[in-house]
């Protein structure tokens, strides 16, 4: 049963430079019509996945900051009302920290948010412009102290690891991020993944990567500069004050199911992945038809599910627990991480071993998706 909802709100007020259809840019949308498929998608999800009160809620997508606070009051009745909610709640909004939406903080605070995730992304207008960020330093600077101001909880992200920027520089703007005091930090390396803008760039010459050696401090850097800040790593790119953990991500990390709705949306529960349709007038004419927008259902083996949850429980600070997950899975310990290669990598200070948890090291986070490629046995996933 899903204890997290993950709700997609799929439409920008401006053109965003990650959004990958056009239409999903709106003047104008139809809330009343969006209201009542967001019910229905909800409430086709409670039929399969409730049963449990939810401990996580996650407002995500295009700029659902810019939502109508209504509309997020009434989803939120709904959820309630139909899974009730554990005391203590985490209700999560991400948002993009411009000045418009920051004006609609206090809003959405009164309709029930008391989290909020801001893309900042940097401190400085010229990486900004590089990242294809809307806003400048000084917006988003703005943004995240009306944010302070209206939610309980506030997390930023940073992007490091950048063409040209060296240990210093790094080491003085994140000396600056801590120096705000928000609970939560998600700090990501740069990476250039096949078939994006900044691939194209790095192809045409247009800049260069930073080397793995300085990416690699960078990394160390960080984590020790925010240990002794006291928000510690507990995921491999994300930092926070001891109970300040996102829950919702931590459903993820953890493979626990969760229920998604709305346009793109998609969600784990049962066994099974459920992924909606993208387009947001596929979505609706879905909802029109079947009273629900899901495209795709697909039943996930127990070998599948397996191997997912290693590959995301390792990236946690606290590791997988071998035998709870071999009797979740139906598995054995050895089936689902290489002995052998185990206690090697845990002689080369890798990894260690508390009872029968497997946790990798700060050494082997630098290293992790190395190590993942070794620990987890390429069969483990049927065929």
């Amino acid at each position: 049963m899903a204890r997290a909802l993950y709700i997609h709100w799929p439409f920008c007020l401006a053109k965003c430079p990650y959004c990958d259809f056009n239409s999903h840019v709106r003047e104008r949308v139809e809330h009343d019509r969006w209201q009542a498929g967001l019910l229905a998608d909800m409430r086709r999800e409670h039929e399969i996945a409730g049963g449990e009160k939810l401990s996580s809620i996650f407002f995500g997508g295009g700029t659902p900051s810019l939502m109508p606070p209504a509309l997020v009051a009434r989803l939120l009745e709904e959820a309630e009302t139909l899974w009730g909610f554990d005391e203590g709640i985490e209700i999560t909004l991400e948002g993009n920290p411009s000045s418009v939406e920051a004006a609609n903080y206090a809003a959405l605070a009164g309709a029930g948010v008391n989290r909020v995730s801001l893309g900042l992304q940097a401190l400085d207008n010229e990486t900004l412009r590089f990242l294809g960020r809307l806003h400048d330093a000084s917006e988003g600077l703005k943004a995240l102290d009306v944010a302070q101001k209206q939610f309980v909880r506030v997390s930023f992200d940073l992007i490091y690891a950048r063409p040209g920027q060296n240990l210093d520089q790094w080491r003085a703007e994140l000396e600056r991020a801590l120096s705000y005091g928000t609970g939560h930090l998600s700090l990501y390396q740069l990476t250039i993944e096949p078939g994006t803008k900044f691939a194209t760039m790095v192809r045409q010459h247009e800049f260069e990567p930073l080397d793995e050696d300085a990416s690699a401090d960078m990394f160390a850097l960080t984590r020790e500069m925010t240990a002794a800040a006291g928000i510690p790593a507990y995921e491999i790119s994300n930092h926070a004050r001891p109970g300040e953990e996102s829950r919702h991500n931590l459903a993820y990390w953890r493979y626990q199911d969760y229920c998604g709705i709305g346009p793109g949306a998609h969600g784990r529960r049962g066994g099974v992945a459920t992924t909606r349709h993208r387009k947001p007038e596929n979505w609706l004419e879905a909802i029109d038809r079947a009273a629900h927008g899901i495209n795709e259902t697909r039943e996930l083996g127990r070998r599948e599910q397996a191997s997912e949850a290693m590959l995301m429980g390792l990236r946690l600070g606290e590791g997988v627990d071998l035998d709870a997950m071999a009797s979740r899975f139906g598995l054995s310990a050895a089936e689902l991480c290489d002995d052998a290669k185990a206690a090697f990598y845990e002689t080369q200070g890798l990894v260690r071993r508390e009872g029968k948890r497997l946790i990798v090291t700060e050494a082997g986070m630098a290293l992790l998706d190395g190590l993942l490629a070794e620990l987890v046995p390429a069969d483990l996933v049927e065929t």
